[in-house]
């Protein structure tokens, strides 16, 4: 597959035009342009020739195993066109035609009859239909209608979006940005994003592989595949669709479901890709990876010949969890042997206003031998007695075996000089942030290549159990598990809960608190009462007999009252769990990348400012401690004001437990503990309350 597209021998464009302007001219025109070594076949029913290159008169006239045809034909015709390519034995093609799924209704028909004749051709392979085209910059094979030919470089490139290549591809020649590869997917009727990371990890030229993402067609292989591929080389994808108002545009524009970003934001920190949030972050790291080692560690040195950048720059590593470290002494003296008095000789070195392009060598040299710093970042503000390209050419002539970053700040008197330095392999940036947050990047890519691969710590559980109480529900036709049987199901999976008894009268609510110990909570029993204490239907701290009979009289009575629809079976009776910290866990299931757990502590965290955490289940024990850890309130588990710390042992457990019973059970839509009440260490966590959503059985409305 990779030889067909990226090392044709041969190359057709069907529906090949002789007018300049038309869409299957432009391609003609780029194959024929650019050095590209292989023969090219324009195909059209009018014979002769165009630009040149004899035409075939139809695809019965073509080679027999062609290895790539690019397909610019109307949407109505492309089936056809695919159907007579296949039986010619072609590998590849490239659908370039738009007027598919991305227009809806008869354009969504057409895709699907696309689709099923390469189902029924497994042996040919498609990119497209609603692309630009593919580039390899290293075989001079321009199969696209982009307007431009990218400069060489190791970058391998693709984008779901026709219109992000041609702005990148037009912005990438004036920032001097190469690339290897450059792949428009369009509406990945045929190859998608995994198989463009399987394609370009093979790739000898692609050093980093980039991308553009609106949605991913099958989250679980993308990981599975990008967790290959990471470890190989490094990969960085922008996703759009973060908000809600971008995902249902991201849907709109290409057919498919966007799923959670929250959900991609968890998938892509599982497998090892690196998330950028711009253009501008994407090729920032994505050029500092392709350039540079990766650091050995956090520590960070800053050279300026100005203060401010100098604490800009501090400010952003350490928002990055980069770290300013103090210079070995014997670094500051040598530095204080050239540096005029006024000089900083701490970190950041700021040289004054008054440096020369050679003391930026020098001093840069200085700092990177210093063993505490990890990295460097060489920051110049253009004056009347510093040129800037003088700059450049002396700290890309220090030897580096530690990540060096340029911020050249300006614009107009700078631009020569991130050029030189971009053409010697030092990124340049124009602000401190841009080098702060790629240096991160790298960071973040060492400490993936340096984890051990994660397994997921599948907890066994008692499957036949949980099996019984499902097939109980389908047959009464409910999706909904009582208190009860989601209690059932979580012990099934080895999570303690509180202990609680079922009542029907108000003689066993206090039997059972008699039995459980005052004090005890009381909740509503029903099935069809999910937020049980939206509606009043949870007590706490009931401390006399009389305080429970009382209870169960006003809530049964209240609740069939105002909901007088709902089948009330009675209540429960809990025991009083004392002390504890209260948590979330939950799951639900997303469409793209199957269930999600999230993590948060109880209350304002959760419900207010939204201090949750999310994985992809199943996890490792080191992922789900990870998870735990990621939260801002993660001090509040550690113990603060000399509280004890909480027992993270049994909370990680009772993750892996839920992530399990989700894994073992994919028609759970949706499950919940809330509170997981986590005890001090060494004394286990307790969930006091269980919700568990079926999804619907196939065939239910």
């Amino acid at each position: 597959m990779y030889e067909a597209f990226f090392r044709p021998q041969q190359v057709a464009v069907v529906g090949a035009s002789s007018q300049p302007g038309k869409v299957s001219y432009d391609v003609l025109h780029n194959l024929l342009s650019h050095g590209f070594q292989g023969r090219v076949i324009p195909v059209n029913p009018k014979a002769g020739e165009i630009l040149g290159a004899p035409v075939a008169a139809s695809i019965a006239d073509l080679p027999m195993g062609l290895d790539l045809a690019v397909v610019a034909l109307r949407a109505g015709l492309v089936p056809q066109a695919l159907r007579e390519l296949a039986e010619r034995g072609t590998k590849a093609v490239v659908v370039v035609s738009a007027g598919f799924k991305e227009v809806g209704g008869a354009g969504r028909e057409l895709e699907r009859e696309l689709k099923e004749v390469l189902r029924a051709n497994p042996a040919m392979r498609l990119i497209g239909p609603n692309c630009v085209g593919i580039i390899d910059t290293f075989v001079g094979l321009n199969a696209s209608f982009a307007g431009a030919m990218p400069r060489p470089g190791n970058l391998g490139f693709f984008s779901q979006s026709g219109a992000m290549c041609l702005a990148i591809l037009d912005w990438s020649l004036d920032n001097n940005i190469g690339f290897s590869k450059f792949v428009s997917l369009g509406n990945k009727a045929g190859l998608t994003e995994v198989e463009m990371l399987e394609l370009m990890a093979l790739d000898p030229q692609t050093k980093v592989i980039l991308g553009y993402l609106e949605a991913v067609e099958d989250g679980r292989r993308f990981m599975e595949v990008a967790r290959r591929v990471t470890r190989v080389k490094p990969v960085v994808l922008f996703k759009s669709g973060v908000s809600g108002s971008g995902a249902r545009a991201a849907s709109s524009h290409t057919g498919a479901l966007a799923g959670a970003d929250v959900a991609y934001e968890a998938a892509f920190r599982q497998c090892g890709v690196q998330r950028a949030h711009s253009v501008r972050e994407l090729f920032n790291l994505a050029v500092a990876l392709a350039n540079q080692p990766l650091p050995l560690g956090r520590g960070l040195g800053i050279l300026t010949n100005s203060g401010g950048p100098g604490i800009i720059c501090a400010d952003a590593a350490e928002a990055q969890g980069l770290h300013l470290v103090a210079l070995r002494p014997e670094t500051a003296l040598e530095l204080r042997s050239f540096l005029p008095g006024i000089a900083s000789v701490y970190n950041p070195v700021d040289t004054t206003g008054g440096a020369t392009a050679q003391t930026y060598r020098r001093c840069l040299a200085t700092l990177l031998s210093d063993d505490n710093v990890s990295a460097g970042v060489v920051i110049a503000t253009p004056t009347a007695a510093l040129k800037p390209l003088d700059v450049a050419r002396e700290i890309c002539a220090v030897p580096a075996e530690k990540p060096v970053f340029a911020v050249l700040m300006g614009h107009h008197s700078v631009q020569q000089a991130r050029d030189y330095c971009l053409a010697h392999n030092l990124p340049a940036y124009e602000f401190p942030e841009e080098a702060a947050q790629a240096l991160a990047g790298m960071l973040n890519y060492r400490q993936w290549l340096e984890a051990p691969p994660a397994r997921p710590d599948l907890v066994p559980g008692d499957r036949q159990a949980v099996q019984k109480i499902i097939a109980s529900l389908r047959r009464q036709g409910r999706r909904q598990l009582s208190e009860l049987e989601a209690r059932a199901c979580l012990v099934a999976y080895g999570v303690p809960v509180a202990r609680s008894l079922a009542a029907a009268t108000s003689e066993e609510a206090v039997a059972a608190a008699r039995e459980l110990g005052l004090p005890v909570v009381m909740k509503i029993d029903s099935p069809g009462i999910i937020h049980k204490s939206d509606v009043g239907g949870v007590r706490v701290n009931l401390a006399s007999e009389a305080a429970v009979a009382e209870a169960f009289l006003d809530m049964t009575t209240r609740i069939q009252r105002q909901h007088p629809e709902t089948w009330l079976r009675g209540v429960l009776v809990q025991e009083m769990v004392a002390g504890g910290r209260e948590t979330i866990v939950g799951v639900s299931r997303d469409p793209q990348f199957g269930h999600l757990l999230m993590f948060g502590l109880g209350g304002i965290y959760v419900e207010v400012l939204g201090d949750v955490s999310f994985r992809v289940a199943p996890l490792a024990r080191d992922e789900a401690l990870e998870m735990v850890r990621s939260v801002r309130s993660f001090p509040l588990l550690r113990g603060v004001r000399g509280e004890p710390p909480a027992d993270l042992t049994a909370l990680t457990q009772a993750l892996l437990a839920l992530g399990s019973l989700a894994h073992d059970f994919p028609e759970v839509a949706e499950a919940e503990i809330n509170p997981l009440l986590v005890l001090p260490r060494g004394q286990g966590a307790v969930a006091v309350d269980g919700r568990i959503t079926l999804a619907p059985a196939k065939g239910d409305t």
